[in-house]
């Protein structure tokens, strides 16, 4: 393998890249946050997961061929490709994801904001998407070059209802099954989805796609459904629907931050946050 394809940019022998070491990095790695460094190889280990072997771009030792001890290795999520000199820098692409079943309650609030930006669109760069109950459609999606994506979703974490909530999860915590339902949408398991495809060549054997940023803006919902009643349950409850232009107003800023820079620090929302399990 020569190459592997991570933001919609084929990162290989040479190429620059800004270090992202991931939660469960080594010890050390969290000290090279931010630094630039070159490719020296693209390698898979003995699980066949693909891992990029650098050496610091200001490490005077990088030259010397004995100089193992300068080497790194980085998956391919946990590097960001740097522009070369002189090269025009493809500006960032980030995804806003609605998902929901829209006919059990509250839990239709992700595919509601996303009807509401569609009144009022965001920036170009922003593709905003509805994918309901679509979980293998999302997974597939977040592999498709994205810098970030946004998963709107109706999501307890145990405030009042129409709250709004953001955090970051570390797709690395996600276990158990990788294979949701192909008209269900558990967000653990599509995040859990994601990235065991990242990890085994797919879409592709020798275009490996990195899983982009995420984050979830999430909202209390008033009415929690299971999926399993007799009846349907259409329309949001008053504090959920009132919540809906407030998710507006804050994916527009989000999403104006992330264009300017994908890795922005952010300030996510205190308090657990449990995805809706549909």
């Amino acid at each position: 393998m020569s190459t592997v394809r991570i933001g919609g940019v084929d990162v290989g022998r040479g190429s620059r890249v800004r270090l992202r070491p991931g939660r469960h990095a080594d010890a050390l790695d969290p000290a090279l946050t931010g630094r630039i460094a070159e490719v020296t190889d693209v390698a898979e280990d003995l699980e066949g997961r693909v891992q990029l072997v650098v050496t610091l771009a200001d490490d005077a030792g990088r030259d010397f061929t004995t100089g193992l001890g300068h080497r790194f290795f980085f998956s391919p999520g946990e590097v960001e490709p740097v522009a070369a000199p002189g090269d025009r820098p493809r500006p960032p692409r980030i995804l806003v994801a609605g998902i929901g079943n829209v006919f059990l309650a509250d839990d239709a609030f992700g595919p509601e904001v996303v009807a509401a930006l569609h009144a009022d669109p965001l920036p170009d760069g922003v593709h905003v998407v509805d994918f309901g109950i679509r979980g293998m459609d999302l997974a597939y999606r977040l592999l498709d070059g994205y810098d970030a994506a946004v998963l709107v979703d109706a999501a307890p974490h145990g405030a009042a209802p129409g709250t709004l909530c953001l955090i970051e999860p570390d797709p690395a915590d996600t276990t158990g099954p990788t294979a949701p339902e192909a008209h269900g949408m558990d967000p653990v398991k599509v995040l859990a989805l994601a990235r065991s495809l990242t990890e085994d060549g797919s879409p592709a054997e020798d275009e490996r796609a990195a899983l982009p940023r995420i984050l979830v803006l999430g909202c209390e919902p008033l009415v929690r459904m299971r999926g399993d009643e007799p009846d349907v349950d259409v329309g949001l409850s008053a504090p959920v629907r009132a919540a809906v232009d407030e998710a507006v107003c804050r994916l527009r800023t989000l999403t104006a931050r992330l264009l300017h820079d994908p890795l922005t620090p952010l300030e996510p929302d205190p308090g657990p946050l449990q995805p809706a399990r549909r």
